[in-house]
């Protein structure tokens, strides 16, 4: 067997994967079919998607550009271009206060404030979120994702805004552009640079 039906639910752990990168294995119970197929190789307690798999999923997660969706997910891609430079804006304050100083984050009311932006930013990226989600189902998930990483921030754990190891909100937002332009058949090479 070299390839999945396009309804297979492994699909969404090959999805998963390509959006991660290396990711720890889980005993997902779609692992040893990926394997098999040779749409991902394990390495160590890894599991990592291989060439032939990204060729495979690219193909699976792009939309053709004559599909019903596409207008609508190309015209909530530009709506979100704008947040993401905002989000980038964000992030860069979080982790570096007025005059370049690395925010250790002692100065509550500062880092409030950068929260209070974030929780401001979140509001207007789920109007983007269900309009994607109404077109491409799999997008509604990034609703819920980031909602779970903005309530741990705003529970006091500042991981939860750009910590790389977990579904922080940045990660989490990082995941859904690649989705995006994974969807569009666009790289992010091609973007016009935050300003």
């Amino acid at each position: 067997m070299s390839d999945l039906p396009p309804d297979h639910e492994a699909w969404g752990l090959l999805h998963d994967l390509r959006l991660r990168g290396l990711v720890e294995e889980s005993g997902h119970e779609h692992t040893d079919l990926l394997v098999e197929i040779g749409f991902v190789v394990r390495k160590r307690t890894y599991l990592a998607v291989t060439p032939e798999g990204r060729e495979r999923h690219a193909a699976w997660v792009r939309l053709a550009d004559d599909a019903p969706e596409y207008a609508a997910v190309h015209r909530a891609y530009e709506a979100f271009l704008p947040l993401n430079a905002e989000l980038i804006r964000l992030c860069s304050d979080w982790q570096v206060r007025p005059g370049n100083v690395p925010n250790d984050h002692s100065d509550l009311r500062y880092d409030w404030g950068v929260v209070d932006r974030l929780r401001a930013l979140d509001e207007r990226a789920g109007g983007v979120v269900r309009r994607l989600a109404r077109s491409v189902p799999r997008f509604a998930a990034y609703r819920a994702r980031l909602h779970d990483s903005l309530r741990k921030l705003e529970d006091g754990d500042n991981d939860w805004f750009t910590s790389p190891r977990i579904d922080s909100y940045h990660t989490v937002w990082m995941h859904m552009h690649e989705d995006l332009l994974a969807t569009l058949g666009l790289r992010r090479e091609d973007e016009e640079p935050a300003s």
